[in-house]
């Protein structure tokens, strides 16, 4: 006789109706939470972002002590006014109502993750009068000299970026090179031992400028009546 069989009767079969229905229901309750905690924490992540966007704001734009947002859609720039659709451009302003100069994000791919950065724009000089890093995760000590090292950052005190004659993109790419080497207002001179965090700021500021100073130079009466 079987022992075994008689000490230990087979299992009952699961439902397999039941236990899809479980895990339907938990995958439903899941992304419910996941969406409900989306919504809530949206518009503190927002009000965040923009807290931090107009701090960095009057770094970049020597002078400004007031702000308007402006949206540029595809040639035309545009008083924000409702969800933008376009990029954003942050105009800042003196007491006095005159324009300073103009805050732009940009991003570029650092050594470890993306580097975003606002920077300010002078229309009057078309130069780069700043750079403010809103976020970045590179290696402390390396990547990060962006922000720390101070003779970098004098790049950014008149670091040309002119409208090119035709209209087109800039009259100079604005480039890095070997530290040190620096002859031209359009170079930066990059970080020794940084070379990547370096090359990434040069690239984003040239790509950015390259797209938008046409359009803020085009659209600057625009800027200047607010």
């Amino acid at each position: 006789m079987n022992t075994t069989s008689a000490n230990n009767p087979p299992l009952p079969p699961t439902p397999a109706f039941n236990m899809l229905r479980t895990l339907g229901l938990v995958a439903t309750l899941s992304g419910l939470l996941v969406v409900l905690s989306y919504q809530v924490t949206l518009p503190m992540i927002e009000r965040n972002k923009q807290q931090a966007i107009e701090k960095a704001l009057y770094k970049v734009v020597p002078g400004a002590v007031q702000r308007k947002d402006f949206v540029a859609i595809e040639e035309r720039i545009e008083l924000l006014d409702t969800q933008p659709e376009g990029t954003l451009l942050y105009a800042g302003y003196d007491q006095t109502g005159q324009l300073k100069g103009i805050a732009l994000e940009t991003a570029a791919a650092g050594y470890q993750d993306v580097i975003r950065l606002l920077y300010g724009y002078d229309p009057y000089c078309q130069c780069i009068r700043g750079i403010q890093v809103l976020k970045m995760a590179e290696t402390p000590g390396i990547g990060d000299k962006i922000i720390k090292d101070a003779r970098f950052q004098q790049n950014f005190e008149a670091l040309e970026a002119r409208m090119h004659p035709s209209g087109k993109g800039l009259q100079q790419a604005i480039v890095p090179v070997k530290q040190g080497n620096k002859t031209e207002a359009w170079q930066i001179d990059a970080i020794s031992g940084a070379t990547i965090s370096s090359n990434a700021v040069a690239r984003m500021l040239n790509e950015t400028s390259q797209h938008m100073v046409p359009i803020i130079m085009k659209n600057l009466p625009i800027m200047e009546q607010f």
